[in-house]
């Protein structure tokens, strides 16, 4: 079994996918507070 050394796992890849869910999930929560202050603008 190979020897576990702390600290020395590539996490490049996990790093750029995490970045871009964040990006997604900022985005995604933007459009969705414009869309509900859309709403109450114009509907109310």
């Amino acid at each position: 079994m190979a020897e576990h050394k702390a600290g020395e796992m590539n996490v490049e890849s996990q790093e750029k996918t995490f970045d871009g869910f964040m990006s997604w999930v900022t985005w995604s929560v933007i459009v969705i507070l414009v869309l509900l202050v859309g709403m109450a603008i114009f509907i109310s």
